[in-house]
């Protein structure tokens, strides 16, 4: 295993000491049955196709509720910077879409926040200071189409 340097700006380094968290997982066989753990046994989940039936889940549902939990805390560490709160009821619908074209399969999402009670253009700045602070935003920014919408 090697670990890249990036040199570039806005690319972190993959040095250890810098470390705050690492997920660790053990997946066996795919979309079709196949099985995910974590290596804490906090999370057991078996797979299934988009749409087929069963009780399994798939991995862009798993992207939807992990983006969204980090996106509401994202906002709240943005909210507290600028010595607000965030409503108790504040929630996101996710939707991630599984899309194919002629370059193959690609993903396209939607992340639908709800702040209720709060006036619209400061809702607005929250959900814009979250989208900078966000890892799942990070990691998405250019690479694939993303649409925020204050609802």
């Amino acid at each position: 295993m090697t670990t890249t340097e990036f040199t570039q700006e806005n690319k972190p380094s993959q040095r250890k000491d810098n470390v705050v968290y690492t997920a660790k997982s053990h997946t066996t066989g795919g979309r079709d049955g196949g099985t995910s753990r974590t290596t804490d046994g906090r999370l057991a989940v078996t797979f299934s196709r988009p749409g087929a039936p069963g009780n399994g889940t798939n991995p862009e549902q798993l992207f939807a509720v992990g983006w969204s939990a980090c996106f509401i805390s994202a906002m709240a560490i943005a909210a507290a910077k600028m010595k607000i709160a965030l409503p108790p009821d504040t929630s996101i619908d996710a939707e991630v879409d599984v899309r194919i074209d002629a370059d193959g399969y690609f993903l396209q999402t939607r992340l639908n926040v709800s702040l209720p009670g709060m006036e619209r253009n400061l809702a607005q700045a929250v959900v814009d200071a979250g989208e900078q602070v966000c890892p799942y935003s990070k990691a998405t920014r250019g690479n694939i189409v993303v649409d925020i919408n204050l609802v």
